[in-house]
């Protein structure tokens, strides 16, 4: 045994109550597995209605509101599906909700975008003091200005017209704000040397900042959507005609006509509920990074 190997000191040898990580990574397992567990039961407190919803339109009408209450058909009634198309214009319900989803999401999404590379990149005398008013009209309510929306429409000559909706949802201040997060991520390196190089703003804006604002504008064009298609009081306000219902209008209206029609008002609402959760499906790892990346710096 040499000198070296008396002077290094013995190996620790941990006590047996001594806590040390183990005992700390295994308590941080504990606690992840809670959170895992109360994130389940969220879930199934959220899914829990709309599932409820999808069995009772595969049901008979006489076996929706059952007690106890039966969570599988039997028997199955596709019928629903096809009853609900016979009596009922949900072809044009659908149809009109999804037109005005697809106009009023690219309207906002163009218009939202380019006012937020003017808020973000160009330069001009009261810049912030015009964007802090835009962006201050989210917190007025929308019941405050109703009446002189609904006289401006009728004076234009829009009220009972698609386009109504279309003028008065084209423009939003919070796709500006939320697309003004997102430009300011970018370096401003990048449309310095695209100034240098001869692009002028607008191929700036088109060239550079869109492509790379994917997220953000995926994000933008989901939320809008879903508020659109979901939106109840602008069309019961300017849509009176038959054939400008959106399938909220004219599920209202069918349920008024066919009130004790439960099974039928079930398949109504997930006809009206699938459009939305299916594009949420598809969109939602665009969303989720756009949400993620807004508003961070550098």
């Amino acid at each position: 045994m040499t000198a070296t190997d008396l002077s290094m000191p013995p190996p620790a040898v941990a006590a047996p109550g001594d806590p040390g990580k183990p005992t700390r990574r295994g308590g941080f397992r504990g606690w992840r597995l809670l959170g895992y567990a109360a994130l389940v039961l969220a879930a199934v407190g959220l899914l829990l209605p709309f599932y409820w919803m999808v069995v009772a339109s595969l049901k008979t009408n006489n076996d929706v509101f059952t007690i106890p209450i039966t969570w599988l058909p039997d028997p199955v009634v596709w019928r629903n599906y096809l009853d609900i198309w016979q009596r009922s214009d949900m072809t044009t319900w659908l149809r009109n909700t999804l037109l005005l989803s697809v106009v009023v999401t690219f309207l906002q999404v163009l218009t939202g975008s380019f006012a937020a590379y003017g808020f973000a990149r160009v330069r001009f005398p009261g810049r912030n003091m015009l964007f802090l008013a835009y962006v201050g009209t989210i917190a007025v309510p929308w019941q405050s200005y109703m009446i002189p929306q609904f006289i401006l429409m009728s004076k234009l000559q829009l009220s009972n017209t698609l386009w109504s909706i279309v003028a008065l949802q084209a423009f939003g201040a919070f796709g500006v704000f939320l697309m003004k997060q997102f430009y300011e991520t970018v370096p401003e390196e990048l449309s310095e040397s695209a100034r240098v190089d001869g692009l002028s703003e607008f191929g700036i804006y088109r060239r550079i900042m869109l492509p790379l604002s994917r997220p953000a504008l995926a994000s933008l064009a989901l939320l809008t959507f879903v508020t659109t298609w979901n939106d109840y009081l602008g069309p019961l306000i300017y849509l009176r005609s038959p054939e400008l219902r959106t399938v909220q209008l004219g599920l209202n209206t069918f349920i008024s006509q066919y009130n004790a029609e439960y099974a039928l008002i079930m398949t109504g609402s997930v006809l009206s509920v699938l459009p939305v959760a299916v594009i949420f499906l598809l969109g939602q790892r665009h969303f989720i990074e756009g949400i993620a990346t807004t508003g961070l710096k550098g």
